[in-house]
């Protein structure tokens, strides 16, 4: 099954047209989404705005490639630790 992907823009839009009264089961057929989606939307975006969702994104992605050069210098730091710590 192919997987549909969603800007940020039309999540917030789904959100706001749940929290207008729309019932969930009526926008998970209309938008061709599961209940568990929906919900997992709803707690990630309920209250943003669109410019803040975009943030929020662009947020998690450099926080991602900040982890990960993180993750490379502890690497190369104990490989440096377990050269130095040898007698020769």
């Amino acid at each position: 099954m192919k997987k549909k992907r969603f800007t940020e823009e039309q999540i917030i839009n789904v959100i706001k047209e749940h929290e207008a009264g729309a019932k969930v089961d009526v926008i998970c057929r209309k938008y061709g989404i599961s209940n568990g989606t929906l919900y997992n939307w709803r707690s990630k975006y309920a209250g943003l705005e669109v410019n803040e969702a975009k943030r929020l994104k662009e947020l998690e992605h450099e926080n991602a490639k900040l982890k990960k050069l993180l993750a490379e210098r502890m690497i190369e730091i104990d490989a440096m630790k377990d050269v130095l710590s040898k007698k020769w």
